[in-house]
């Protein structure tokens, strides 16, 4: 189910469950998977939160409007192991 229109973007900036740490000048740490991306994101890179480890994700105009767990999996690939 889509967010109403007449709302505005969820950036969950304002709750206390979720805490955004600025590393570097454009590099922040985030755990929050469901951030919507806005155009005052581009250029910067996020370290999301998979559940495990974090990964970076440079923010491109192309994922305005996508949330931020879209671009990090939570999941391996499978694949079976070879046999000698």
């Amino acid at each position: 189910m889509s967010r109403a229109k007449w709302k505005s973007p969820y950036l969950g900036l304002d709750s206390n469950t979720i805490t955004l740490k600025k590393k570097n000048n454009n590099e922040i740490t985030t755990k929050s998977r469901s951030l919507v991306i806005i155009p005052a994101f581009v250029g910067f890179i996020f370290n999301i939160h998979n559940g495990k480890t974090f990964n970076k994700i440079n923010i491109t105009e192309k994922m305005i409007g996508h949330r931020l767990g879209e671009f990090s999996p939570t999941r391996k690939k499978f694949s079976f192991k070879k046999k000698k």
